[in-house]
């Protein structure tokens, strides 16, 4: 999963290089840093599994990330900035973290240790 959030985000940063230049502070910046934190909040979940709180609150975070990329990506395509296409990669990249994260987070137990 960590390594599919490291995909999504250069897949991203691609796409977004053709948006115009207008977007480049705006709409560039967002989706971008939005699907950097993805990963960001897995590592730094897995660096918190010491305490299954904070495990399970860093992949929310991440979680909560992918929606916001997902929106961004959405809004790219209704602005024509993206094809159908390159959309639903996204879509689907962010639909497969979803469904994991939300797995990680049922079975946290698994996953974190105890002091």
């Amino acid at each position: 999963m960590y390594k599919l959030s490291r995909e999504l985000a250069k897949e991203v940063y691609l796409l977004s290089k053709k948006f115009q230049i207008e977007e480049r502070f705006s709409l560039t910046d967002q989706i971008r840093r939005a699907s950097r934190s993805i990963g960001g909040q897995i590592a730094e979940a897995w660096g918190k599994r010491r305490y299954i709180n904070h495990f399970i609150s860093k992949l929310t975070d991440g979680d909560a990330e992918q929606y916001e990329t997902r929106h961004w990506i959405e809004v790219a395509h209704d602005c024509e900035l993206v094809s159908s296409e390159e959309m639903h990669s996204i879509v689907s990249k962010c639909d497969q973290i979803n469904n994991k994260l939300n797995a990680m987070m049922a079975k946290a137990d698994k996953f974190c240790f105890k002091p």
